[in-house]
């Protein structure tokens, strides 16, 4: 009996949070979307062709198409709200957040990064924090000069809904996130016309920008091919440089201290 209520007290809740844990959200290299136009939507119909799908579905028949990919020193994201067709300019916003850790902490912490921009409005980041802000436990905090975040309609060369629809586009420098294969993710949409949020993972609490949601309850985003923290060339000859150079002197000393016992 007393096994008994350990499992049920310990090992169930462990087991139905796993059961109900989201598949991660998959993230590919790309080789062109350093050629995106920030404009908030599709600019013509292979733009953001080459990045990972994610078809996501709601309950009141919202549905949201998104995009994601890195290159180079960028993760780069696109939240395509095919469904939202009031464009509610300044009030329809969206929300990406990365725990940059993945140590998914109750109380957001230094690492946790959220981004945040509006339907033809301002982008602004947030940092995770220890104690309570406005906007919950994370605080605004200046953004990196190359960051880049634009809400806008989607329209005649979109992939999915040719009616004008809310979109958003971020640009997300990896010297902020530093780079990993395996980051907490987190997006959030506001349809104003709804005043409704849907969020990834679904059914999250506190999805808005006034109250983000813990970090504890955000799903995986995930290179599968593990090529985010990709090593940077220059970087490597630096290192790697000295190292022959070392190696061709000791040789070249040894070559000589023979050449001398020979002589002798």
């Amino acid at each position: 009996m007393f096994y008994l209520m350990i499992f049920i007290l310990v090992l169930c809740p462990l087991l139905l949070s796993s059961a109900f844990a989201e598949e991660p959200i998959l993230i590919s290299i790309s080789s062109n979307l350093d050629q995106v136009v920030f404009d908030g939507k599709w600019t013509d119909s292979t733009e953001w062709k080459q990045s990972s799908y994610n078809d996501l579905t709601y309950d009141d028949g919202t549905e949201i198409h998104l995009r994601t990919a890195h290159q180079g020193d960028f993760i780069y994201v696109q939240i395509n709200v095919a469904t939202d067709m009031f464009i509610d300019k300044i009030t329809d916003n969206a929300i990406v957040c990365f725990d940059t850790k993945n140590d998914k902490t109750v109380i957001p912490q230094s690492d946790d990064y959220c981004f945040f921009t509006s339907l033809d409005g301002n982008s602004f980041t947030y940092q995770g924090n220890n104690f309570p802000a406005i906007n919950g436990y994370f605080i605004k905090i200046p953004n990196d000069k190359n960051f880049v975040a634009v809400g806008s309609s989607s329209d005649e060369h979109d992939r999915y809904n040719k009616t004008p629809h809310a979109s958003y586009e971020f640009k997300i420098p990896l010297s902020l996130l530093g780079r990993s294969d395996n980051y907490g993710f987190f997006i959030s949409v506001y349809d104003a016309h709804t005043k409704n949020y849907h969020s990834w993972p679904y059914k999250v609490e506190n999805q808005g920008i006034l109250s983000i949601s813990s970090p504890s309850q955000w799903g995986d985003l995930v290179s599968p091919d593990k090529s985010i923290p990709e090593f940077n060339l220059a970087l490597l000859l630096v290192m790697i440089f000295p190292i022959i150079l070392v190696m061709q002197l000791f040789t070249k000393f040894r070559f000589l201290k023979l050449e001398l016992f020979l002589k002798n």
